[in-house]
């Protein structure tokens, strides 16, 4: 297979200038690069993308969940050109999944399960802890995600489902967690991993099966900025700070940013 050629987006952390009032705005900042890599060795993944019903039958959800909206839009008008250009071009895609059954029965996950096996066991972690345990019911009673959007938020995770959008093909992979996506990377010599999904300063860092864990394994792992929404709070949301956090980190710790409409031109090009 041929290898993609394609401007990226690379935040360039250095010199701080001490002679300014705030050193750090000495930084070069966010400069574009080409680069070139592998489309055999690269797969696209989609990540955490659901269907979450609509706002009038899980109000509780939507009152908490402030990104809901952006992600739908993303995953209705940005997934299906860049999934068909990914699948055009024979590139790999997998999807990471979690979160009740909506996956179990799809081939694509079935063919995981025998592929990988069963995960090593984890390590016992700490004891039970009545008081901490009190803490944290006070802590999802009153500040996140509040009792009274418990119930929704249940419901709505019952009926979880893929959004057409971002539907997997029955060729294609999908895994729960690290181990198994893993073992599909090894089986297709796969060492870069272009996320896409939500949302990019939670699920596609810190979830099993995304960044931090899988760069932990080596994987070079990037992003799609216009294919990603983040999990924002009052003070950010206006002009979507934590998103713009989080591709920050993605650049300096983990791999690249890329524009969706570049990645189609080039993997059209192809």
């Amino acid at each position: 297979m041929p290898n993609i050629t394609i401007p990226a987006h690379l935040y360039q952390s250095f010199d701080i200038n001490p002679s300014l009032d705030v050193p750090a705005e000495g930084y070069g900042g966010w400069k574009t690069e080409t680069v070139e890599f592998s489309l055999e060795r690269t797969a696209l993944v989609s990540m955490h993308a659901w269907a979450h019903g609509e706002p009038a039958d899980y109000p509780g959800l939507y009152r908490v969940e402030e990104y809901l909206p952006r992600a739908e839009q993303i995953a209705r008008d940005v997934f299906p050109p860049l999934l068909a250009a990914a699948r055009g071009a024979g590139m790999t895609v997998f999807h990471v999944v979690d979160g009740g059954d909506y996956y179990q029965h799809l081939p694509g996950y079935k063919t995981t399960v025998e592929l990988a096996g069963d995960a090593p066991e984890k390590p016992k972690g700490a004891a039970k802890d009545e008081q901490l345990s009190a803490i944290r019911q006070m802590k999802a009673n009153k500040f996140y995600p509040g009792e009274h959007n418990m119930e929704d938020i249940r419901r709505a995770r019952e009926v979880r489902d893929f959004p057409e959008g971002a539907r997997p093909l029955p060729d294609e992979s999908i895994a729960e967690n690290g181990y198994q996506l893993n073992a599909l990377c090894r089986e297709q010599n796969i060492t870069h991993l272009i996320y896409i999904g939500f949302a990019i300063n939670c699920c596609l860092l810190m979830s099993p099966g995304g960044m931090m864990e899988m760069s932990g394994l080596a994987y070079f792992c990037s992003t799609v900025r216009d294919a990603t929404t983040a999990v924002e709070k009052r003070e950010s949301a206006r002009g979507e700070l934590l998103k713009e956090g989080g591709l920050w980190r993605v650049s300096i710790e983990f791999g690249l940013v890329l524009d969706s409409a570049l990645l189609i031109s080039a993997l059209k090009e192809l």
